[in-house]
Formats: C-alpha cells, structure tokens, sequence
C-alpha cells in the first residue's frame, strides 16, 4: 500500500482570510502550519486525498461516505460565499473503503445523504492545501456515534483499501471547546483534554491516545479526537515518524497540528506470533500452522512464556507456563496467546472486532532457581514463585504498582491460594520481556 502521509488538522472557518477578516491573525501557529502541511501535501503529489471530518452527517452505527462523482461548497453561512469549493470524488477507493468496513464488521457506505455540500470541517484543510496543489480526487467520511475502537478499525481498513494509490489522510478536528476565553464556558478537563492529545499526537503515542477516558473527551467538549483514532489505525503496526506543529487556543478552542509519515513495521517477532496467533485462532477456530521464517532462537530453544493482552490500557487475558510444555518458545508461545485470548478464566473469550485493539506483552522466563529468603528478590529484575505442597502462586517482575518484595510475595500467595503465614519455598527467575 502507499501511505504517503496523514495529518491532524484544524478547522476554523475564520483561518481563511475572506471570513477571519484580520482575526485569523490571532492563530498565526496555526495558520503557519497548515501551510507547511499543504506545502508538504503539493511535494508528495497524492492521487486522492481521504478527509475525516466530524462536521458531515453523522449516525450512531454508520460511517457515511459521501457519494457522488464530486461535490461544492463554499463559506456562505460564514459570510464569505466567494471562498469556494469544488472537488471530484475517487469512487472506486470509496466504494472499496466501504466493502473492507462491512467485511470487518462495521456499518458504512454511500446511503444516508443529507447534504451534498461540502462541510467546513473539509474545506478548512482542503483551503490551506489549495493554495499550493489541487490535482487530486477526495473522499469524505463522517465520524460516527460508535466508539473509538471503531474508528480505529475504520482506520485499518483505509490503509488496506488503498492499493498502490498515492494517499494522504486528513483526520478534521478541533481540540477541547471549552478553554479559557470560550464562549461554551472554561472547565479544567479542557486544559487536560488538550495536553493529553498534544503529548499523543507529539510522540505518535496512539495507545496513550486510546486511553484516553471518554468522560474527559465528553467535558472537554472536543470534535476531533475520532477523527484522529481513524489516523491511529491508519498507521497499525507500523512506526510512526510524529511532529506536532503547532498548538494555540487563543478563542477558548484548542487548535493542533501534527503530521504523520510512515515507517516499518513496528513488532518484534516474538510479539508478532503472539497476534497472529490469536487473531488467527479466533478467526479460523484452530491453531496458527507454524511460520516458516522464524529465527533459530524461536524455533530450537524452550522456555516457559507468559502472553499479556491488554486493551484500552487494561489487561484483557494473561496465561503462561512457568516450565516449557512443548518443544519450543515458537509454539509455547502460539499455545499460550490462544489461551490467552480464548481461555483465561477472568474473561470473556476475544471476539474479532476486539482484535485491532489488542496489545501483546511476550515474557520468556529463565529456568527458576530455589531460594533462601525474600532478601534474595528483586521486585524489578525477578519474578518470584512461591510454593507450598501443591499450590504454587507466580508474579511476573516490574509490574506497574508492585513496588516492595513484600508486595510481590503477597500477591503471589494469593494467586497460589496460599495463606499469609504459612511456610512456603521461594524461587526466583528472570526474563526477557518483549512489550
């Protein structure tokens, strides 16, 4: 595929001259760098550019995509109908785009039109980038009402209806409405709201961005932060070259601006079998078949291994093996992920749509060695066994909030259902985590 690049931006009507009349001036930061990124945007040359905008329809379970061959508008009900627009659409990448939603389970497609007329939240970006280049084609996609993993899944399936297509991503929003000045009123989550993306979209940190709560999006008051999910899952598993540009929110609206290139893809190996095995295993019913590049280390060394899944930040299945069961770390690890997913007790088994928000922790353990104390531990370099008779507890080391060797062998007598008091024998091991 052809991801040339992706871009957060603004969309303040009164960036363009003919409705700021003189304010406009006000957000020079922003003004400065959506014309880098239009600049940028005329050098790569795209075939199509893809606006999400949040200022279309917008339905509760449906990503609308505007049909049609082309669509106008202008800033008429900003006072400046000269300011206009018009643009043909790529429909066969629409139209694609749409098929890839469905199959993965997401409601999207042409229907539901309410008006044709392009949307500020397009024609903002699409003005900076018609200064400098206007030789390409657009599709318009509306946020929806469904949550951000949806989105994100949005996201993934744009990066694969693309083909060899020369893409840029636009994602339209404004950040929290709600900072001092706004005429919507000035809460603190405003401010929050704001550095919390800033620092995301600054480091291409998208699982920070994931996580952010959606009762601080909600009193922050913000229109961009799907748009910039569907950004995030445009660059799945790959590595992200991030710059945040400029930030200001001189009016009581935070204005950001970051653009995105992308790199290669972003998983070590051990991490890389964990998801395949999973995804492949609640996809097919059955195991993953071995792959065939795998390193030697993989393939002819055994180990006990630990898979973690998290999602949204929290853990979602964790199974492991303190010994090695099978006859390598390959297929410990392919057993394990698919228990993981399928079999932790704690959970739910994984479904499919959950699975473009899963992340994958991989611990290859040391063989474990007998100890004589706790005096021995070290809650940052060792995981800690703890054994009485049958019952046996183990915990992982430099886990976050477990601070003091006593924490440690706590928590793993109690994952053994052994008592506080009772005499117990201690081992240690160490691994190599993968994260």
């Amino acid at each position: 595929m052809s991801i040339l690049r992706a871009y957060a931006l603004p969309h303040p009507p009164l960036a363009v001259p003919s409705v700021g009349r003189g304010e406009e001036q006000k957000i020079q930061a922003t003004l400065s760098a959506s014309d880098e990124v239009a600049r940028e945007i005329a050098a790569l040359a795209p075939e199509t550019i893809v606006f999400i905008t949040p200022h279309n329809v917008l339905y509760a379970d449906y990503f609308h995509i505007s049909p049609g061959k082309s669509a106008k508008g202008s800033f008429a009900r900003f006072g400046a109908p000269e300011a206009s627009f018009a643009v043909e659409y790529d429909t066969e990448l629409a139209g694609k785009i749409a098929n890839l939603a469905q199959q993965n389970g997401l409601p999207a497609g042409p229907l539901g039109e309410k008006d044709a007329k392009l949307d500020h939240g397009v024609m903002v970006p699409m003005w900076f980038i018609n200064q400098h280049y206007r030789d390409y084609r657009a599709v318009r996609i509306s946020q929806s009402g469904m949550d951000a993993a949806a989105h994100y899944r949005l996201g993934r399936c744009i990066a694969q209806a693309i083909g060899e297509r020369g893409v840029v991503l636009i994602a339209s929003g404004d950040l929290s409405h709600k900072l001092p000045g706004s005429s919507y009123g000035t809460v603190p989550e405003g401010a929050a709201f704001d550095q919390a993306v800033t620092d995301a979209l600054a480091h291409g940190d998208f699982p920070a961005l994931l996580n952010i709560p959606e009762d601080l999006r909600e009193r922050a008051a913000e229109c961009g932060y799907n748009s910039f999910m569907v950004l995030a899952g445009y660059f799945d598993q790959c590595r992200v070259e991030a710059r945040l540009l400029s930030y200001e929110g001189p009016f009581g609206v935070g204005y950001a601006v970051a653009s995105f290139a992308p790199g290669e893809l972003d998983e070590d190996r051990f991490r890389a079998l964990a998801r395949q095995s999973l995804e492949y295993a609640v996809r097919n019913g059955h195991r993953l078949p071995m792959p065939k590049d795998l390193p030697d280390e993989m393939l002819n060394h055994q180990a006990g291994v630990f898979v973690s899944l998290h999602k949204n930040g929290h853990l979602r299945g964790c199974i492991g093996t303190i010994a090695p069961t099978t006859d390598s770390i390959a297929l410990e690890i392919i057993q394990n992920a698919v228990s993981a997913g399928l079999h932790d007790s704690r959970f739910e088994p994984v479904d499919a749509a959950e699975l473009p928000l899963l992340t994958y922790k991989v611990d290859v353990l040391s063989p474990p060695e007998a100890i004589a104390g706790p005096e021995a531990l070290d809650v940052k370099r060792y995981g800690v066994i703890v054994t009485r008779g049958r019952r046996r507890g183990l915990l992982l080391p430099n886990l976050e909030g477990i601070d003091t060797v006593e924490e440690q062998v706590a928590i793993a007598r109690q994952k053994g259902g052994i008592p506080a008091d009772a005499p117990v024998q201690l081992e240690r091991f160490e691994v190599v985590r993968h994260e």
